[in-house]
């Protein structure tokens, strides 16, 4: 049996019987004017994280979402696009297709503005989608690309470039490791299955995203998620899995190389009111502007003493240099 097959089964398990445990997260369920989420789909929230976030969703996007699970965040999205099949759901999980449309029928009976038409669920494979290219504004995954190995998952990032529009973003959660992780447990098909040992470091995974054709990628959230430790699990050490949220941003490639915001702030101090680096960023005195990676390097080489580079906090909440 393959690792996608273990994956199958797991996630038909987690639907026919909802599985609370599957994917521990410690969002908190969205509290919006209006929402209300069926006990049912707070059971079968099967992420890492959350990849709804407003900002993303002005303008009444066409949203995609791959790998339903319960249909939470499908039924959030559908709270900011609340158009007829204005959120696509798609699944290779036919119990799981199954269980999210019994969990919609819910949702309307409790949300007056919900229809159960305006979101559209669709059989298909990550690596593979059922939609047209250059026809989505917001693509999402949460726990989902994890799963997959190398070759599948630069698959399923160009996949889901190629079904973006231009400057539209893929938001996705998923767990990540700076640990070695050996090559027994990366094999064991059923912790691949439940996200844990497909885990990468965070440099490896923007990497693939840039590789993609990426232009811009904001690094949202980093936070603790899971251990494996040596009594539970074929490791000599503990092993920390941390979970990350991230947008990826079809923005054409900047000639110099992609720009990558993980938290990193430069705040000017000197006797002006402002310094300008002559390169489009100008700093105000004594006020922090966000700044990619790149640009931060960039400025350290002026070897300019009157500003400061803070460290990256890998939480980036838009605006600055770019």
């Amino acid at each position: 049996m393959s690792y996608l097959e273990t994956t199958h089964n797991v996630y038909k398990a987690a639907a026919l019987k909802p599985d609370v445990g599957l994917c521990c997260t410690t969002n908190p369920i969205w509290e919006l004017p209006g929402l209300k989420i069926p006990k049912i789909m707070q059971e079968m929230n099967y992420g890492c994280g959350s990849t709804v976030h407003a900002r993303d969703l002005t303008n009444n996007p066409k949203i995609l979402y791959v790998g339903v699970g319960g249909g939470m965040e499908l039924l959030q999205f559908a709270y900011f696009s609340r158009q007829k099949n204005g959120v696509i759901g798609v699944d290779v999980v036919d119990e799981m297709l199954e269980a999210s449309a019994q969990n919609f029928t819910e949702a309307e009976a409790l949300n007056p503005w919900f229809k159960k038409d305006f979101v559209r669920l669709e059989k298909g494979n990550a690596l593979e989608l059922p939609v047209d290219s250059n026809s989505i504004d917001v693509a999402a995954q949460n726990c989902l690309f994890n799963i997959f190995k190398t070759e599948e998952l630069k698959k399923a990032i160009a996949e889901m470039f190629r079904v973006l529009k231009p400057h539209g973003r893929l938001v996705m959660s998923d767990p990540t490791c700076e640990q070695p992780i050996s090559d027994e447990l990366r094999e064991n098909e059923q912790l691949r299955a439940l996200c844990l040992s497909g885990s990468i470091p965070i440099n490896d995974y923007v990497r693939m995203l840039t590789e993609a054709g990426f232009g811009t990628i904001e690094i949202r959230a980093r936070k603790p998620y899971r251990i494996l430790d040596p009594k539970h699990y074929n490791t000599e050490e503990i092993i920390y899995i941390e979970s990350i949220e991230v947008a990826a941003i079809k923005d054409p490639m900047p000639s110099d190389g992609p720009c990558v915001f993980t938290g990193k702030a430069a705040i000017y101090f000197g006797s002006d009111d402002y310094f300008d680096d002559k390169a489009g960023h100008i700093l105000y005195k004594n006020q922090p502007l966000a700044i990619c990676d790149k640009t931060a390097k960039a400025l350290k080489k002026l070897n300019q003493k009157d500003i400061f580079i803070s460290k990256s906090t890998f939480h980036y909440d838009g605006g600055g240099c770019c």
